[in-house]
């Protein structure tokens, strides 16, 4: 009995050891292009691949080359105020809007101006340079307004029965110009997940 007790003690130390090693967390980097899609909710694919195609939808439109003929061959200016999140999630609109304005930027036929937030740092930066200190201070009052305002909304919808559920996601934009309040553009894009979960047999 008693050579049983001290076999059956380091054996168990030994199972608990490999039970908890067995619990461990597995992390694998990807590609930021992989598409991973874990729970069906709106992600940074989804982001990326939605403000690509609003964009380019967006430059086809008649109002680039309108601005352009009317101005002499100038680039339009966007400045992109916001996305507002209507859905249910937590979504970093923030985010969104960075991809919109990449999307803007690579493709060479729009210019897109700082932020209000952004403006007001560089303002600071440009004051501090007047001091006399800087060699080759940056010149006042050379900013560009822009031209077009860009904005929109994030919009969700839900369905479920039992284990099979549908995530239905739309994103409105709009290029509203400064000067006339005109809406020049409007898009939308849609995106609608199947999510089929497994069910739990006991």
């Amino acid at each position: 009995m008693r050579l049983l007790k001290r076999t059956l003690g380091p054996l168990a130390i030994l199972v608990l050891l490999l039970a908890l090693v067995g619990c461990g967390k597995r992390v694998t980097r990807q590609e930021v292009g992989t598409v991973t899609d874990l729970s069906g909710k709106w992600n940074d694919t989804d982001s990326q691949q939605v403000a690509q195609a609003m964009i380019d939808d967006s430059l086809t439109a008649f109002w680039v080359n309108e601005f352009r003929t009317a101005h002499g061959g100038k680039r339009p200016t966007v400045i992109a105020y916001g996305v507002v999140n209507r859905t249910a999630e937590h979504i970093n609109t923030k985010t969104f809007m960075n991809d919109l304005e990449r999307a803007f930027v690579r493709s060479g036929r729009v210019a897109v101006v700082a932020s209000k937030e952004q403006r007001e740092t560089i303002r600071g930066e440009r004051a501090d340079q007047q001091s006399g200190f800087v060699a080759n201070p940056a010149a006042i009052g050379k900013e560009l307004g822009a031209d077009f305002v860009l904005t929109g909304e994030l919009l969700s919808i839900q369905d479920r029965v039992e284990d099979v559920e549908v995530m239905f996601y739309q994103a409105n934009l709009e290029l509203i110009e400064v000067e006339t309040n005109q809406k020049v553009w409007i898009g939308e894009k849609k995106i609608k997940k199947l999510i089929e979960r497994s069910k739990t047999r006991y």
